[in-house]
């Protein structure tokens, strides 16, 4: 009966990383941009060591790649929202001054003049410096990824002129994987690495945004299962320590 118990309780230490997981998605059902990444399964492992030499317990196997399937289509009117379409990814400045990509395409122009997303992370030129604009001028960005600024002040039509152009990744042969600060980078590649865009053509769609991949419903199952399973674990613990004072308590001589 200990194999028992002992396969049930590595069962509900391994099932922590799924729902540590699923947590997070949950927690970003409404984050503009937002990918998921993580795929978590279970796997029979062979434990070694005395006393384990035909114990198999489970193991979670995951994989952490980024799934760039689009999330849903939302209609802004803001000429610095942008979608970004099929496989493109934009390049921004990490945090610790490395180039790294997004999908997020909520902009904005700081107090400084700086592009940078709604979380702060300043927009890369093509130039692979942080695209810099003019204060006080309108900002539209053309569907290659071309960043325009006109004169709101001047009176007339006015020719917009080109300041800038995203950094933009066709990342359709490129894997990505998540930083610890929740952006991308190519997989094959050190941090903080540039990658060759890939064959699909980048572009992007202005005056919108990009939802979540999450699927709720899934994610909801998900959740059901994950509680289904550590409740079915936990009674077979139970259920195995009944059952060895069962055991016990027959083997014990009558006084």
């Amino acid at each position: 009966m200990e194999r028992l118990a002992f396969n049930s309780s590595a069962a509900i230490t391994e099932m922590r990383l799924a729902r540590q997981v699923l947590a997070n998605e949950m927690a970003n059902l409404t984050t503009t941009g937002f990918k998921r990444s993580f795929e978590v399964s279970m796997k029979a492992f062979k434990a070694g060591g005395e006393g384990f030499d035909s114990s198999y317990q489970p193991q979670a196997a995951h994989m952490d790649f980024i799934q760039l399937k689009p999330g849903p289509l939302i209609a802004t009117g803001r000429d610095l929202d942008i979608h970004l379409n099929d496989h493109t990814v934009l390049g921004v400045q990490a945090p610790n001054g490395e180039t790294a990509f997004t999908r997020r395409g909520d902009l904005q122009v700081s107090v400084d003049g700086v592009l940078q997303t709604g979380n702060g992370h300043p927009v890369m030129g093509d130039g692979n410096t942080p695209i810099s604009v003019p204060p006080d001028l309108k900002v539209t960005i053309s569907d290659d990824g071309g960043v325009y600024v006109t004169n709101p002040s001047q009176p007339g039509i006015q020719n917009a002129e080109l300041v800038a152009t995203l950094m933009l990744r066709d990342a359709s042969q490129t894997p990505l994987t998540r930083r610890e600060d929740g952006l991308f980078k190519a997989h094959d590649k050190p941090s903080g690495s540039d990658f060759a865009s890939g064959p699909l053509k980048v572009s992007v769609m202005s005056q919108a945004l990009e939802g979540s991949n999450v699927n709720p419903q899934e994610a909801m199952v998900k959740l059901i299962e994950q509680a289904r399973m550590f409740e079915q674990q936990v009674r077979m613990v139970k259920s195995s320590h009944d059952n060895d004072q069962a055991g016990a308590s027959m083997m014990k001589l009558n006084s």
